[in-house]
């Protein structure tokens, strides 16, 4: 019945700040294993070595910055096998130029690992990563998983709603970030709801949901849990940015078939990236892991965010009626620059 994120938010800056580790507990890299198929014996230890001591650049619980109006809202959907840190870099990204960014961890058995406190006092109870159970067709399975996601995503807007009109908000993880700072503090007119692969497409159904989520950005959105009945449905534009190596022209279709209904939707292509670029992976250094991970494209990953970043801050510019001059990066939506194909020129190359 809870809610579990990490909010990314615009504060002050403070000297000697503490650092937020990207791993945030060891479960998680036994998580990672089983998702990667590896076993947890000696690729947990490993991940743990490696990458458990990797801090995020950011203020943890730092002095939240007051702003007149309010900061636009991000709802952001993690990946299959992903959990609520995995996508730092792009979250304090948009953070930075004056956004909440709510980074969801996922109940429905597609997070790599997560986990709830029970009603007893300090107990945790994890919840592990579910493969597809035998015997059971995928569309069915995800499809209730991405139904399911989505409405997480709509609750997490009715927390922020909760907390913006000043209403006390039970938090049973112990920390000192306190809640009613961010009372009138975000502006509820300007809300979007964004996700990468499997939360890409979770993002496009929130839009079916919840009516206040005024657009969607989709990073390489896996569509097939969505079913088809629901295309018609989706009233809201979204912005697909894809990258070079995941995409079909069966998803590619399925895209155009929203772009066909709505002339804002928009489709472009990051040229010499791969699915897992648009993670905090693409930023980690080392053989292995980008191996194990299969992380790394040609495109220089800081590049690839710079991309990702300002055609997003663009497209919800326009959609959300923002007064910064985000619309100077216009032309990436246009699928204009030499690291970005628009859908059309993407979907000849594959037929």
């Amino acid at each position: 019945q809870g809610l579990f994120l990490r909010l990314f938010y615009p504060c002050l800056p403070r000297e000697g700040a503490e650092r937020p580790l990207w791993i945030p507990r060891s479960e998680y890299c036994g998580g990672l294993a089983d998702f990667a198929q590896l076993s947890r014996r000696w690729c947990a230890p490993l991940l743990n070595v490696t990458i458990g001591s990797c801090r995020v650049p950011l203020s943890w619980n730092g002095a939240f910055k007051p702003r007149g109006g309010g900061y636009p809202l991000i709802i952001f959907s993690h990946g299959l096998g992903a959990f609520r840190t995995l996508y730092s870099s792009v979250c304090s990204e948009l953070a930075s130029w004056g956004f909440a960014v709510a980074a969801l961890e996922h109940r429905d058995h597609s997070a790599s690992a997560t986990y709830f406190c029970t009603g007893e006092a300090g107990r945790e109870e994890w919840i592990p990563y579910r493969r597809v159970p035998q015997g059971q067709k995928e569309f069915y399975f995800r499809n209730k998983q991405v139904h399911q996601r989505a409405e997480e995503c709509v609750r997490a807007l009715r927390l922020f709603e909760d907390i913006t009109s000043g209403k006390s908000v039970p938090n049973v993880l112990h920390q000192d970030f306190d809640l009613s700072v961010l009372k009138d503090s975000i502006d509820l007119t300007k809300v979007a709801v964004m996700g990468h692969s499997f939360g890409g497409v979770t993002a496009v159904l929130a839009l079916v949901k919840e009516p206040s989520f005024r657009c969607a950005v989709a990073l390489d959105a896996w569509m097939f849990p969505l079913e088809n009945a629901l295309y018609p449905e989706v009233p809201k534009p979204v912005l697909f940015i894809n990258t070079e190596k995941f995409q079909t022209p069966e998803s590619i279709a399925k895209m155009k078939r929203l772009s066909s209904r709505n002339s804002q939707t928009k489709i472009i292509t990051i040229l010499g990236s791969v699915h897992q670029s648009q993670t905090d992976f693409a930023f980690l250094t080392g053989k292995l892991l980008s191996r194990v991970f299969g992380a790394r494209g040609t495109l220089d990953p800081y590049k690839g965010l710079d991309i990702t970043s300002r055609a997003a801050l663009a497209f919800l510019q326009r959609h959300l009626n923002l007064p910064e001059e985000f619309d100077q990066w216009d032309n990436l939506l246009e699928g204009i620059g030499d690291s970005v194909v628009p859908e059309a020129a993407f979907c000849r190359s594959n037929l």
